[in-house]
């Protein structure tokens, strides 16, 4: 059997390569990983543990549960958003299936979705299994990696239909402004473009407030926004996002979901039934990720290796001054503290590295004298 054209298209991930090559040794340092190192908040461990022992296992509605897209559409007025539980929320097995529902649902084949990069990795191949053409649109460093009106002129996103964004940014930990969404906004509208925004990071902002590109003028009806709970809340095996959009484009994403996943792990949804109870916990594992966002940001200028202030989700993406892959490779090889190159994450991640601060601070203080004692000896 040959795999399909469009599959072929798409390259292995290149952060897997290095989470390989980083199991081959038992002293490795890994500050690739995006995934918190803290447990789930205990009260949802506890309203999962309780469902089980009740023998909650079937299947639930294709949205999920009313009352978790209740609880969400709650969670969800704390940025600006107001959605109706009944038909602009869908509830999914993680945020990343979210988006893919959303780009099979919406884009047709040929479509061009213009993509900020350097982004999550997943973004590209999702336009290409759903059959559209990806629009890269490179960010800088010198503008911070935020997205400009004039990076989407340049790069002729007008001419797409769709325009991706994940702010808190993966892999640079870059934010937006709400300012400096409302210039990417007037683009949109003037060139009726549709947006697909990940803000699955949304709680994991350190300097200001989140501010969701569907809360500004005229942008709510063709926004569809995705969060879940792996992030801020932890829950990264336990596989549930959501998304926020339009009834017509939920359901066209529900109308996939149902015969495809059917509905999110019901152990999941109780377990989120927490989203009422621990913020508390959330706050406390904010503070700790700043504590840390501190510390890195820090060390790296006191290494020299020239790092914007990264302020949101838990990435520093520093400049490495050079060949990005090969300074990540013998990093492991000589210091054994893995880390993921930012070519990877596309145009505009050359020469630099995503390094995570989601690990411990005692692992943290170690990597970052063993990057120091790589740095000087190069």
């Amino acid at each position: 059997m040959k795999p399909a054209d469009r599959v072929e298209r798409v390259p292995p991930s290149g952060i897997r390569r290095f989470f390989e090559l980083a199991e081959e040794r038992d002293d490795i340092i890994s500050l690739g990983v995006g995934e918190p190192d803290f447990s789930a908040p205990w009260s949802a461990l506890t309203a999962a543990i309780d469902a089980l022992e009740r023998g909650k296992t079937s299947y639930t509605a294709n949205r999920g549960r009313n009352d978790l897209r209740k609880a969400i559409s709650n969670h969800a007025r704390r940025y600006d958003l107001k959605y109706d539980p009944e038909t602009e929320i869908l509830v999914t097995a993680g945020a990343s299936e979210a988006i893919d529902l959303a780009m099979r649902a919406l884009v047709n084949p040929g479509d061009g979705v213009a993509v900020p990069q350097p982004s999550y990795i997943s973004y590209v191949p999702g336009v290409t299994f759903a059959g559209g053409e990806p629009v890269p649109v490179p960010t800088t460093a010198d503008d911070e990696f935020v997205l400009t009106r004039d990076a989407l002129e340049a790069a002729g996103a007008g001419d797409a239909e769709a325009l991706v964004l994940c702010y808190p940014n993966n892999p640079t930990g870059a934010t937006m402004s709400r300012d400096e969404l409302a210039d990417v906004a007037a683009f949109v509208r003037e060139n009726d473009l549709f947006v697909l925004s990940d803000e699955i990071y949304a709680a994991l902002t350190y300097d200001g407030e989140h501010t969701s590109i569907a809360t500004l003028p005229e942008m709510r009806e063709r926004t569809v926004v995705f969060n879940g709970f792996s992030k801020a809340y932890a829950m990264t095996g336990l596989r549930l996002g959501y998304a926020l959009g339009p009834e017509e484009a939920i359901n066209a994403m529900n109308r996939i979901h149902q015969y495809s996943m059917l509905s999110a792990p019901i152990t999941a949804q109780y377990a989120a039934q927490a989203l009422r109870t621990c913020e508390d916990e959330v706050v406390e594992m904010r503070d700790e990720y700043n504590r840390r966002r501190r510390f890195v940001l820090s060390r790296f200028d006191e290494m020299g290796l020239d790092c914007f202030d990264a302020s949101g989700a838990f990435y520093a993406f520093p400049a490495c001054g050079g060949d990005d892959e090969a300074f990540a490779e013998t990093l492991l090889r000589e210091q054994g503290v893995a880390v993921v190159p930012g070519s990877v994450f596309g145009e505009g991640g050359e020469g630099h590295l995503r390094v995570s601060y989601a690990t411990g601070m005692a692992d943290l203080r170690e990597a970052m004298n063993r990057i120091e004692t790589f740095v000087r000896e190069r």
